[in-house]
């Protein structure tokens, strides 16, 4: 690798998707596109998106309420019509995967059904620094059974000085709790570090522990290989709006494994969408579920959301996420081998946090004696990243639209700003 134009423009001339960056929409700044570094938070825009809702709101106004059943694309099973593409994303069974509602309430609803206290077995685990509507949920869910989070929750931390979580304290943490351990609920990937959690190993760990296993995949979903159905996970939960790209607030995902679905007698909060779709419109005063996943839907589709959703996961669909993957190892070595570059050009100011091995788009960079004034700095120069505090600035080069010559525009202007 070169910290060098000249290279930049080789890789991306070799790269096989690039002609996918003209799919999608750049903010700008000075007259050109901005580096957008920030897909692990809010995805870009792809171009079709607006076709997508236009044809929802075209049916609409043409058929109002019968737009149900003869929209182009009928409503009334429209969210079927993202199942198949999603399940292959997160590598499920279609009749395991389901779109519906926003990442913590899906997290809320599978709690109900997955986290079963018990007097002996109430505990939960996680990482410390989850994602902080995690650490609610959790807290939440452990208190309105009557424990206490003190006693409930445990969290696993990196060791003194360290960033990343060892995941044999991972191990150790459930093998200690093992007789009082009702679920583990991991973020799969790391929102802070960019950490990727071994979640097959976990998974057996946490069964031969007597527990349940969940995962929240908001920065797992389009970033990296997931393989949810053979793993053997109970549950996971998603949103769709970081590397999924269907817009704000978008939305979510959720998994049951298939071992779960034709259990009826699981507890769980009802609603008429996921009652058996046979007899739904008998309006009966009794619940059917569904043997599928979309037994936990409690509504109708939110049609707009979901068509934005589509349009990014036609993309997906045709790109495939192998393909995304290759390209996301490539792109990330050359963040960090473009980060140490200049990292020895300014006495090492700056230190990676990531792992390098386990990890998906995100590096995640200190900049030691800087801090946010860098990063207000970086946004000022067309640099969009994420800062977090206390004092990361997060940085996801996303294989479907970003390129190489970002990655050394983005070094520029960085070492510039040093």
């Amino acid at each position: 690798m070169k910290n060098t134009l000249e290279f930049a423009k080789q890789a991306d001339n070799n790269d096989k998707l690039k002609s996918y960056r003209q799919k999608f929409l750049f903010p700008q700044h000075a007259g050109r596109e901005v580096v957008y570094f920030t897909g692990n938070s809010l995805g870009l825009q792809p171009k079709t998106t607006q076709q997508y809702i236009q044809q929802e709101l075209d049916d609409w106004a043409k058929h109002g309420v019968e737009g149900h059943f003869h929209a182009k694309n009928a409503w009334l099973p429209y969210h079927e019509f993202l199942t198949e593409k999603m399940a292959k994303i997160v590598g499920a069974l279609p009749e395991e995967t389901v779109m519906m509602n926003q990442l913590t309430v899906n997290l809320h609803l599978l709690m109900v059904s997955f986290y079963r206290p018990t007097k002996q077995r109430y505990k939960i685990l996680c990482e410390a620094k989850a994602f902080p509507s995690d650490q609610y949920a959790l807290q939440s869910q452990i208190k309105f059974h009557g424990f206490e989070i003190e006693d409930a929750l445990i969290e696993v931390a990196p060791r003194e000085g360290e960033y990343i979580i060892r995941e044999e304290d991972i191990f150790s943490a459930i093998e200690k709790n093992k007789d009082s351990l009702a679920l583990v609920m991991i973020g799969g990937v790391n929102y802070f570090s960019g950490q990727v959690f071994d979640m097959k190993a976990i998974t057996e760990a946490g069964h031969k522990a007597g527990a349940i296993v969940g995962f929240d995949l908001a920065h797992g979903a389009g970033n990296i290989n997931l393989e949810l159905h053979n793993w053997n996970v109970d549950f996971a939960a998603w949103c769709s709006y970081k590397y999924l790209n269907a817009g704000p607030g978008s939305v979510a995902g959720a998994f049951v494994h298939q071992k779960h679905l034709s259990n009826t007698d699981l507890p769980m909060f009802a609603g008429w969408w996921g009652h058996d779709k046979q007899t739904r419109f008998l309006m009966g005063s009794t619940f059917v579920p569904m043997k599928t996943a979309e037994r936990w839907q409690l509504s109708n589709a939110p049609i707009f959301s979901m068509a934005a959703c589509r349009a990014s996961l036609d993309i997906f669909d045709e790109v495939g996420m192998n393909a995304l993957i290759e390209k996301s190892k490539q792109m990330s070595a050359y963040l960090e081998f473009v980060v140490e570059d200049i990292s020895k050009q300014k006495n090492n100011c700056l230190q990676i946090i990531t792992p390098k091995q386990n990890r998906g788009c995100q590096i995640s960079i200190v900049a030691h004696g800087h801090g946010k004034p860098l990063f207000n700095k970086l946004m000022e120069n067309g640099v969009i990243p994420d800062w977090r505090e206390p004092n990361v600035i997060r940085c996801a080069p996303v294989p479907l639209y970003n390129s190489f010559e970002d990655i050394y525009r983005f070094g520029e202007i960085l070492k510039g700003l040093l």
